[in-house]
């Protein structure tokens, strides 16, 4: 075995936490625009159509650059790949936050999230890839749901900081959290990663990433995990973008309140995001648990709806309830689009995954929140459980075979 595959447990944990604050700094520049909707909309005088718009910039330009860094990540592998990513995105947001504190239009405000954006969509398909090069597959599926609590955490950043501070001192001295986010998980990204072995085993049995057999081909289980996650990240959206708006304009919290409550929440989605991966790990299989919380996914959006109608006071407790079950599908994904794709073309799979969700919720982020301002709350809710309901039927039997990572420990390796 190559003595570089040979590292400590120890080590092997400092690069999954590295890489998890290499993809919190991915949310937050995305995603932390969203929490500043409600200062926007009622401080800055913008409509809440208009507001979401600039809320979706950032992900826009992840979006377009998502499949080009994952073509590069496949060829180059993925330390220098997010040092340099992680370098434009930390230039965009922290020009997004001078722009706006220089009272810079809001055209110059979004340019800079947009150069964010670009930058960001390298590290979310870079960390999957580490967890794939770096685990074995009894362990990879809880290693993933790890990686994966880089999103609630990051929002969970967010909601905790930034509308208070623009409360406080307006929205530009808000964005700079995720500037400093960014920068801390630069220097995570420089100090702390190293490449997994796996592209030295892959030149040693004679093949390149670049002429690696296609998953896609012959097979629909990419096509169709693709589509399911891209049906399941539409409750995800409308409950981590519209959820301030909803406690602070129509229940009234104080955006100190609204933040520790979605912060609490967030925590507790990360957590769930760990104990799906330690579930699909004991279940051996990565698409039943998904099915089985698209199921619970409508259930949680049906029950928060009906609250909100008649205005419980459980419905907070709800929406924290749908918050969870939101976000514990996409580690389970995630580790099925590597293990299939393999390590010559999981960049690129990893990439269309994030390409999808990020382009749904670019899509569905203006309509939603016109949808909200159109009818309200509550039936905005109701309509949107119907994307995980049509969701569980199409999600697929398990991989017909699953591709083991070259140059990865064998169990008895670790």
């Amino acid at each position: 075995m190559d003595d570089a595959v040979v590292i400590s447990d120890t080590r092997r944990w400092v690069i999954l936490g590295c890489s998890l604050l290499a993809a919190l700094t991915t949310t937050c520049v995305v995603s932390g625009v969203a929490y500043l909707i409600p200062s926007l909309h009622t401080d800055a005088g913008l409509s809440l159509p208009q507001a979401s718009s600039l809320a979706a910039v950032p992900t826009i330009g992840l979006m377009i650059a998502t499949i080009p860094w994952g073509i590069l990540l496949d060829r180059f592998g993925e330390r220098l790949v997010l040092m340099v990513s992680l370098s434009i995105s930390l230039a965009g947001a922290a020009a997004a936050a001078v722009a706006a504190h220089s009272d810079s239009s809001y055209m110059v405000v979004g340019a800079a999230l947009f150069v964010g954006g670009l930058g960001s969509g390298a590290a979310n398909g870079a960390s999957g890839r580490i967890v794939a090069g770096w685990f074995p597959a009894h362990r990879r599926g809880t290693a993933m749901g790890i990686r994966q609590m880089a999103q609630p955490l990051g929002i969970g950043v967010c909601a905790l900081t930034m509308p208070a501070i623009a409360a406080d001192h307006g929205p530009a001295a808000a964005l700079a959290i995720p500037a400093i986010v960014t920068a801390a998980g630069l220097l995570a990204v420089a100090v702390g990663i190293t490449d997994p072995p796996r592209r030295t085993a892959s030149r040693e049995a004679g093949s390149t990433p670049m002429h690696a057999p296609n998953p896609y081909r012959g097979n629909s289980f990419l096509a169709r995990v693709h589509g399911v996650s891209m049906l399941l990240v539409i409750p995800q959206s409308m409950l981590w973008t519209f959820v301030p708006t909803w406690l602070i304009v129509a229940h009234h919290w104080s955006p100190q309140g609204a933040g520790v409550l979605i912060t609490v929440t967030q925590v507790v989605g990360a957590l769930g995001r760990i104990a799906a991966g330690r579930w699909s790990d004991a279940w051996l299989s990565r698409m039943r648990p998904i099915r089985v919380i698209a199921v619970a996914g409508v259930a949680s959006m049906c029950a928060l709806a009906v609250a909100d109608w008649f205005d419980s006071p459980v419905a907070p407790a709800l929406m924290a309830v749908a918050s969870v079950i939101s976000v514990a599908d996409n580690g389970l994904a995630f580790t099925a689009i590597a293990e299939f794709a393999g390590p010559a073309w999981s960049g690129r799979g990893l990439a269309v995954q994030n390409t999808g969700q990020y382009l749904v919720t670019a899509a569905t982020t203006p309509v939603l929140g016109g949808l909200i301002a159109a009818v309200g709350f509550p039936a905005a809710f109701a309509l949107t459980a119907l994307a995980p309901l049509v969701a569980a039927p199409l999600v697929p039997e398990e991989a017909p075979s699953r591709v083991e990572s070259p140059g990865v420990p064998s169990p008895d390796d670790v």
